[in-house]
């Protein structure tokens, strides 16, 4: 390393923030769900201070996230598609949140748990095919969060164009700015991108009004998040989030529907006909003991401690986020006032015992577990519109941010569960003599190492002056928005010449892989410290090893033999240390040519003055 304030970046081989509505726009809050979406809004218009769930144009407070496509290319929504899921499954599309911001590889495991027919020919994009056509994700959500912008639009009378929607809070960034998209699609400007769980804490917090710590406990039909807030005087601050973008009630209508096709391994039924069972199965014993199952002549019972035994795997899953969730906040079970349950699931009688176990107290189920988010979605509109001046969210970022310096490392710009909006700075120098561009690689994750870690996005700095390798001074800027979305700009100080992006991340992580990656960053911390010493010690190697080749070229004549033999014996001792990655030798090679090249630096540094004072002496007699 050629300086060891900065980091060499590696050689090239070589959202703005949302606008301000208006005080008189109304701002509609969305829970843009797997299984349903609301939509609510706090309506100061008419005097209310408290948020209200708005009714659908189907006049019901839920509208399931379904579309149906029918052969004209007109679509129906809600509960008009619902009853298309079992007559016309391949053109009744649902569960499609948990497609948004994934690429085909992504969907190994789901694509075959749908009725739909998915093209898997492009894995930057999901493609549904549908009544003759292929559609996104993104397109499918839009047309569901129309729909709720027709129903607020009809219960206030005139248009609505701005919105906070809601996300778990393990969406990557991907995942957010398809969210984003969507809602442009639908006509809405998305002022505010709120993480489910903390939306949730709003509504809890306005309705309760009391102080604590609040471990939010969210399991919704697609999705799992836990996030751990403090509450104090109407300050809501995130201290940690956790969660699994791939769990959640259609992985329990999965494993059912599984159950009922083998009791009756004779018969053949459609997958599609199997989950409509399993989900009125799992719905019915949210509240009586035992259910019936009636295939044709068949008849099924199942009890609701049997479907607990069945469930409990899926369960137990989400433990591991909510362990570390409470690890990451520094607090115990016993510092938490109140456990809140959000998500349908949690309605399960199954899911509120074993949140009672793992919390080590009773969770609180006073609010509708299917109408929080939205509520609170309402609640940050109502903040961001200024009517609501007693309450402040600060939310964070789940996953560290930062960029590949030389070696192949990451440097942590901004580390997880910093308050967001944030901004972070630091500077960079180049490796290579002359170096004119630089390549910014992004990266999301906790390992040292950036080949674990999740690439979001790369561009390149142009236009560097050619200058010795270590001069250059490459400020790096990160700023995470409040969505939660960053922006990156590189900038060269002496020449001013800079680049910036908006991340816009491609669409190759699994969600096991996030799921993954804060536990991979705990387990291998030991590996990736010793890789970190390796590479570091390799840097500051190679440039003494620079240093040394040079010097011998211009002060060669005036070593011994025996002097210069012994240098180029320590260059390849250092050089085979280096091969190896051998930390120690690394060490001690360098320290032994440190040694020998003593002499050969005063020869240098005698010649260095001497030129000096001759070029002063020509200058006086010029003079």
């Amino acid at each position: 390393m050629s300086d060891s304030t900065f980091r060499e970046l590696p050689v090239i081989s070589a959202g703005p923030l949302s606008h301000s509505p208006s005080a008189n726009d109304p701002i509609i809050g969305i829970d843009l769900g797997t299984t349903n979406s609301l939509v609510a809004i706090v309506d100061r218009g008419n005097g209310k201070t408290v948020p209200e769930i708005l009714t659908t144009l189907e006049g019901k407070k839920l509208l399931p996230s379904i579309v149906h496509f029918l052969k004209d290319g007109s679509t129906e929504i809600g509960f008009s598609a619902k009853k298309f899921k079992v007559t016309d499954p391949k053109n009744t599309i649902y569960s499609v949140k948990r497609l948004l911001g994934r690429g085909a590889s992504d969907l190994s495991e789901i694509k075959n748990q749908l009725p739909y027919a998915i093209d898997d020919s492009s894995d930057l994009n999901v493609l549904i095919e549908v009544a003759g056509r292929k559609i996104t994700p993104i397109e499918i959500s839009a047309l569901v969060l129309e729909e709720l912008k027709k129903a607020a639009e009809e219960y206030l009378g005139r248009s609505v164009e701005d919105a906070v929607i809601t996300v778990p809070a393990y969406f990557n960034d991907s995942q957010r700015q398809a969210t984003r998209t969507a809602g442009r699609l639908a006509g809405l400007n998305v002022l505010r991108i709120l993480n489910e769980p903390t939306a949730a804490s709003l509504a809890y917090g306005l309705e309760r009004k009391k102080n604590g710590h609040i471990a939010v406990y969210d399991l919704g039909g697609g999705t799992f998040d836990v996030s751990i807030l403090k509450l104090k005087n109407g300050i809501f601050e995130v201290l940690s989030t956790g969660g699994d973008t791939s769990l959640g009630g259609d992985d329990m209508d999965q494993l059912l529907a599984e159950w009922i096709q083998k009791q009756i391994p004779q018969k053949t039924i459609s997958q599609s006909t199997l989950l409509e069972m399993a989900e009125k199965a799992k719905i019915a014993l949210s509240t009586v003991e035992t259910t019936s199952i009636v295939i044709e002549n068949s008849t099924l019972t199942l009890s609701r401690n049997d479907f607990a035994q069945m469930i409990t795997p899926l369960l137990e899953r989400t433990k591991k986020s909510v362990l570390q969730a409470i690890r990451d906040a520094e607090l115990n079970f016993s510092d938490l006032t109140d456990v809140v349950l959000v998500g349908g699931p949690t309605r399960l009688e199954a899911v509120q015992s074993f949140t009672e176990k793992l919390f080590g107290k009773k969770p609180n189920c006073s609010l509708h577990p299917d109408e929080t988010v939205a509520l609170g979605a309402a609640v940050q509109a109502d903040i961001l519109a200024g009517n609501n001046k007693d309450l402040l969210l600060l939310d964070v970022v789940p996953l560290s941010l930062g960029i590949e310096v030389y070696g192949g490392t990451m440097n942590k710009l901004i580390l997880k569960n910093t308050r967001i909006p944030t901004l972070a700075k630091e500077q960079f120098t180049t490796y290579v003599e002359g170096q004119t561009k630089v390549a910014i690689n992004v990266f999301q994750g906790e390992r040292e190492v950036v080949a674990e870690n999740r690439k979001l996005a790369e561009f390149v700095l142009h236009g560097i002056p050619p200058l010795p390798a270590g001069v250059a001074r490459i400020e790096v800027t990160f700023l995470v928005d409040a969505d939660g979305i960053l922006n990156v700009s590189a900038r060269e100080i002496y020449s001013e010449v800079q680049a910036s992006i908006e991340v816009k991340p491609s669409y190759g992580l699994t969600d096991a892989e996030v799921e993954k990656i804060l536990a991979d960053g705990l387990a291998n911390a030991d590996q990736d410290r010793i890789q970190i010493q390796v590479i570091e010690a390799k840097n500051s190697a190679h440039t003494v090893l620079t240093a040394t080749e040079k010097g011998l070229e211009r002060a060669s004549s005036l070593l011994s033999i025996t002097e210069k033999n012994d240098i180029l014996e320590k260059v390849a001792g250092l050089k085979l240390a280096m091969k190896n990655n051998e930390l120690e030798a690394i060490k001690k090679s360098h320290k032994a040519l440190d040694q020998a090249t003593v002499h050969l630096a005063e020869l240098l540094m005698t010649q260095t003055v001497e030129k000096d004072l001759k070029n002063a002496k020509i200058k006086n007699i010029l003079d």
